[in-house]
């Protein structure tokens, strides 16, 4: 019986955009393409959901990008609100409403949020020294504030966190800080701010967050347990800003709303609005009921570098203002890479959306299709090009296309596209009929436990299981020597057409619906059952997908490379390691490399270099010793891919028996980088 059952309604999000700059392909992989099948996935099996979503607008990048482009920030969020808001509706993405964080109802609700915590005494109040600009006379934003990482040496690393590597920083981490007002280095100045004490929910979070091992997915579990045992401090409530929603207190004139104060909020405040619009509830969706602790099921869909927020911090808000239902799931998924290198909106090393969009016209379903096939589900995958075209050209034409153009031309030649036969025409062949059974059940299967690209892979043995059928049945042979076989073999094919276009309704809506048309029926849902009625009028078809030519995809191509020209910096080349002596083959082919995916990440205690690593190495579960903590933090590599020496000797360090050996890269100047699959593959994988 499906978990799903003992839920009456869901609430699904996804993260807020942030409404700064456009949308790439790795937003989509990230938190929206992922929500968006399992929310078509919902209805279809006909339940209450709303799914929730909205710019977020409010924080210092706002001004910043406002100071660089000489507008106001209002101006700005204007600008690319609407940007976004039109990608997303051209894409096709089945919000229920998409909002915004600068709207009155959701600045009253931030502020009441903020009350109820501020009354019950939840914040710590406290004077901090922060980083002060004494050039323009104001407090610095984190994101006003650049320096070097601690942990992985990036110069250009912000006050909240380095993009580089992932690592959440205090601005006082930076080293070197420099103020992005005034590029000079600001000076340390007391100011107050309210603290939530994480602290003291800490053993509270602890006990909720080990109640989801095994449900959550292992990157997520893995990466809450790294900061819970890192241990967790109060945290500011408030900033000093100019930019956001108004602290509700007398005293606190001038300060702003934390972000992550205010951004997660806009889900309930956005549903507020859509229950406004659509003369609903909104408190059935977010806020306990008596009857039933469990009568909704709220689902965070985001990226990994999102996942302290949802996973802990706004857990904690809600925990500390005690009405509303915390979540059930965050199906967070890891980073999306684009050939061969980071997507970057810095150095504009992104497939944006809306270009997309305006260069590949009506193919919406091809970029769905190819992204669900690499989604970063619990390690960092890839979007190059080449594959985009092949996975189009040889998985949705030559399989998918394929099959529904072949039953519809037969169907066509043959009948004049009427289905007659003696009463509905159902499927007949028991061995299709349970194969297609088994898919569905594997189908729902994965997508209840958020394996995207696995269910997306069993619709399409439905193509593979029509296709041959229809090969092994050879109904073009037999319509001369068997006719009443050659029209059932068409008919039951045809009867396999219309699942596939139901199962294909959460992953490639608009080719659903093409199928749909040519079928001449209205959409199904799971539970209903399949048959046409007798004289029943196909309408006529058409090829579903274009092959893709290779004058397009290098055109892509050329664009990454001369936009990664634009933006690359001269450097001095580093000198380059000698080569050590020969080896022989026979030496080399002892050692036993694979693909492995880090499970749990701590570091080791009285060291500074060394982290304790469980690593999933598709033979096994294994402890290894890394000397990597200089370099990157624990809860920043859960589920990073990596190469690993399996057959290395154990050996004890710090008392640890470590089972193994990372490889890395490591520069003239001592920096450490993991060696890993240019994309994701199977744990234990050979690696030659």
């Amino acid at each position: 019986m499906s978990q799903l059952n003992k839920y009456k309604r869901f609430t699904i999000t996804s993260a807020l955009p942030y409404a700064n700059g456009p949308l790439h392909i790795g937003h989509l992989a990230g938190a929206y393409l992922p929500a968006d099948i399992f929310v078509r996935y919902l209805r279809l099996l006909k339940k209450d959901v709303v799914y929730i979503c909205g710019s977020d607008e409010h924080g210092a990048a706002i001004t910043i990008k406002a100071k660089k482009e000489g507008t106001t920030p209002q101006a700005i969020i204007d600008k690319y609100h609407a940007q976004i808001k039109q990608s997303f509706e051209d894409f096709g993405m089945s919000f229920d409403i998409y909002h915004r964080t600068s709207s009155p109802i959701h600045h009253d609700l931030s502020q009441e949020f903020f009350l109820n915590l501020y009354e019950k005494g939840e914040f710590v109040e406290k004077f901090s020294e922060q980083y002060y600009d004494e050039d323009f006379d104001q407090f610095l934003a984190d994101r006003y504030i650049t320096g070097t990482c601690p942990v992985c040496s990036n110069d250009r690393a912000y006050g909240d966190q380095c993009e580089n590597c992932g690592t959440s920083l205090n601005p006082t981490d930076l080293i070197s800080p420099i103020s992005t007002l005034s590029g000079k280095t600001p000076v340390l100045k007391p100011t107050k701010h309210w603290y939530l004490p994480l602290d003291k929910y800490q053993p509270w979070l602890e006990k909720w967050i080990d109640e989801k091992e095994g449900e959550w997915k292992v990157n997520v579990f893995g990466q809450c347990r790294s900061w819970l045992k890192s241990g967790l401090q109060p945290r500011s409530m408030t900033r000093d800003l100019d930019w956001g929603i108004d602290v509700p207190l007398e005293e606190a004139k001038g300060k702003k709303l934390y972000v992550w104060m205010d951004a997660p909020i806009g889900y309930i405040s956005a549903t507020k609005q859509w229950a406004i619009d659509n003369n609903k509830d909104w408190q059935q969706y977010w806020k306990k009921q008596a009857d039933d602790a469990d009568d909704t099921c709220l689902l965070h869909f985001i990226g990994k570098d999102n996942i302290v927020f949802h996973c802990i911090i706004f857990p904690a808000i809600l925990k500390a203002h005690g009405d509303y239902v915390l979540p059930q799931n965050v199906p967070a998924n890891e980073f999306l890479n684009l050939e061969g290198d980071k997507l970057s909106t810095s150095r504009n090393h992104a497939v944006w959306l809306h270009e997309y969009l305006e260069e590949f016209p009506g193919k919406q379903d091809e970029l769905r299709y190819v992204l669900t096939s690499i989604l970063p589900e619990t390690s960092d995958s890839e979007f190059t090009w080449k594959d985009y075209q092949a996975r189009v050209n040889n998985e949705l034409s030559d399989i998918l296309g394929n099959y529904v153009n072949r039953i519809m031309t037969l169907m066509h030649k043959f009948y004049g596209g009427k289905v007659e036969g003696d009463g509905n025409i159902k499927l007949t062949d028991a061995k299709v009929n349970e194969k297609l059974g088994n898919l569905y059940d594997e189908l729902a299967k994965n997508l209840e436990s958020y394996r995207f690209r696995q269910a997306l892979q069993n619709v399409m043995d439905m193509a593979r299981l029509g296709n041959g059928y229809l090969t092994e049945q050879e109904p073009w042979k037999k319509i001369k020597t068997d006719p009443d076989a050659a029209k059932n073999a068409l008919h039951n094919g045809l009867v396999i057409v219309a699942h596939l276009a139901t199962c294909l309704q959460p992953f490639l809506p608009c080719t659903a619906d093409k199928i749909f048309g040519m079928l001449n029926i209205a959409p199904m849902a799971l539970d209903q059952e399949v048959e046409f009625a007798n004289g029943h009028q196909l309408n006529p078809h058409f090829l579903l997908f274009e092959k893709v030519e290779d004058e397009a995809i290098e055109k892509q191509i050329q664009k990454l490379a001369d936009k990664k020209a634009a933006s690359a910096v001269p450097a001095e080349k580093a000198p380059v390691t000698p080569a050590k002596a020969n080896v022989s083959f026979d030496d080399f082919v002892k050692m036993d490399i694979r693909t492995g995916t880090i499970l749990t990440a701590e570091k080791v205690a009285k060291t500074k270099k060394l982290l304790k690593l469980t690593i999933d190495t598709g033979i096994d579960q294994r402890t290894v010793v890394s000397g990597i903590a200089e370099y990157y933090e624990p809860e920043a590599i859960i589920g990073k891919q990596v190469s690993i020496l399996v057959n290395l000797e154990p050996r004890e360090i710090k008392g640890i028996m470590s089972q193994g050996m990372i490889l890395m890269a490591e520069d003239a100047e001592g920096k450490l980088s993991f060696v890993a699959p240019g994309y994701a593959m199977d744990n234990g994988s050979v690696i030659r």
